[in-house]
């Protein structure tokens, strides 16, 4: 692999630090400073987020509607996306803040899906496909960045100057980044004709997105009030961040582990896998409020959500080459859109029974969901298709 390809290949990484790792996910570990110092309710930390995911859904959708000039409209949603995580520093307004997080999740959206786009296609383009889960180890990477420099970063300016801080090492990121693809051209995608719809949607391909959509919504509540949960056992109160960089450094070599199992094993099987351990990290705390038990609840967690991001990302990509911008766009559409019910739901479980262990509950159960749709779906779809082959043989 050249120096060009690795510079390429970097610079989206840390796009993906910046957009995911640091915009979405610094939330969840500064998220305890600021019910505190703010008096926020468990509530209020829950409609903060899903104004987030209501901004990444209309991101994620837009951006399969980017056909020219992807690498610009990127950067500069980059621009906006750092610009909202240092205003989150300087303001008290709650409503602000909604529109803060709000502006984030849109450009987030954009961001997650343009660069997988660009990335892929381009390593694609070289014969480098092999690479393409090392992109994904951007958003664990900037995960375990967050839960590093949350405690240090607090303790000196506060949850204020946490998000300044934060601000001002995306744009160092985003620096480099630009630095890394000055002299690279990417090349446009396709437009693709509305036909695509019912090009796309056909075989297994539904019953996939459906269960990502599941996963979003399951995962989002772990990935939310995480650390907020253990800050809140009062035993647990010292483990609280380190959970959280737990999760950002079992997250960070997850995308090419994941991938690389598909090799030896079907996609299905290797995401049946992940989803299994998933479900298990979910549930952890519900039954056994122990360091350890949440300590390993962070890690499966860090280690399969972005091991099943990886690998759906990649496997659309795979079965619509030609059209990856709005296969990559449809499937982080539906992720999105169980993102923005997710918080919701958890707090009305919360509020409701009083306790952290509905909304995993919740969290846990809607994941089993989601992996029986994944099987189930696969089973049906190539029951069809065999129907398909025999009938075709008989005339």
């Amino acid at each position: 692999m050249s120096r060009q390809h690795i510079g390429v290949l970097f610079g989206g990484v840390l796009l993906l630090v910046v957009a995911m790792g640091i915009s979405r996910f610094a939330f969840t570990p500064i998220l305890p400073f600021m019910r505190i110092d703010e008096g926020m309710t468990f509530e209020a930390a829950g409609f903060l987020a899903s104004s987030n995911y209501i901004g990444y859904f209309i991101g994620a959708l837009g951006a399969g509607y980017i056909y020219r000039q992807k690498k610009n409209f990127l950067l500069i949603t980059v621009v906006l996306n750092v610009l909202s995580i240092l205003c989150m520093g300087i303001t008290h307004s709650y409503l602000l803040w909604i529109i803060l997080r709000f502006i984030a999740g849109i450009t987030a959206g954009y961001i997650f899906v343009l660069t997988s786009s660009i990335i892929l296609d381009y390593l694609a383009k070289h014969f480098l496909s092999r690479w393409s889960g090392y992109l994904f180890s951007g958003i664990g990477l900037g995960i375990a960045i967050s839960g590093l420099f949350v405690p240090f970063f607090e303790a000196s300016f506060s949850w204020e100057g946490t998000w300044i801080g934060f601000g001002i090492l995306s744009t160092i990121f985003l620096i480099t980044t630009m630095t890394l693809w000055r002299s690279i051209t990417i090349q446009d995608g396709e437009k693709v004709e509305k036909t695509r719809e019912t090009k796309i949607f056909r075989g297994f391909m539904p019953w996939l997105v459906i269960a990502y959509g599941l996963e979003g919504l399951g995962y989002i509540i772990t990935g939310t009030f995480l650390v907020d949960i253990i800050y809140n056992i009062e035993s647990l109160r010292p483990f609280a961040s380190f959970s959280w960089v737990i999760a950002g450094i079992a997250a960070t070599p997850a995308a090419p582990i994941w991938m690389a199992l598909i090799s030896k094993m079907s996609t299905v099987k290797v995401l049946s896998i992940a989803y299994i351990l998933q479900i298990i990290g979910i549930l952890l705390p519900v039954f056994s409020q122990t360091a350890w038990s949440v300590l390993l609840s962070a890690l499966l967690f860090g280690f399969t959500f972005v091991g099943i991001v990886s690998i759906s990302t990649a496997y659309v990509r795979e079965l619509f080459p030609k059209q990856s911008g709005a296969v990559v766009s449809i499937l982080t559409t539906a992720y999105a859109l169980g993102q923005i019910v997710g918080p919701i739901m958890a707090s009305g479980f919360e509020t409701l029974f009083n306790s952290y262990k509905a909304p995993l509950t919740f969290a846990g159960t809607i994941i089993i969901f989601a992996l029986a749709t994944l099987l189930f779906g696969k089973l049906f779809s190539d029951r069809k298709q065999l129907n398909q082959i025999t009938e075709l043989q008989n005339e």
